[in-house]
């Protein structure tokens, strides 16, 4: 990892963000005392249908009666708009 200071920083900063994107990190000093580290974001691979089908189909079920139960008892049902269940499909 190099060290640089605030002014290299701001005089070279395309070159030290070529750098970056190449996968270089770089740690910025002010009168001596490291500041900053500049370094490459990491790249996250975009998923396709068929993997985020497959994630979500390894999702847990929601038992939504029992979720139901454990909010009234936590918050109270006494002021609940409507009781009527928008997922009642799902059970």
């Amino acid at each position: 990892m190099k060290s640089i200071t605030q002014r290299e920083f701001r005089n070279n900063s395309a070159a030290v963000m070529d750098a970056v994107e190449a996968g270089e990190t770089f740690r910025v000093t002010r009168n001596g005392i490291e500041v900053a580290e500049v370094r490459p974001v990491s790249r996250k691979r975009r998923r396709t249908a068929e993997e985020l089908v497959a994630r979500h189909r390894r999702l847990p079920r929601v038992d939504y009666a029992a979720m139901r139960r454990e909010a009234d008892e936590l918050f109270g049902s006494e002021d609940r708009i409507g009781d009527e269940d928008p997922w009642g499909a799902r059970r």
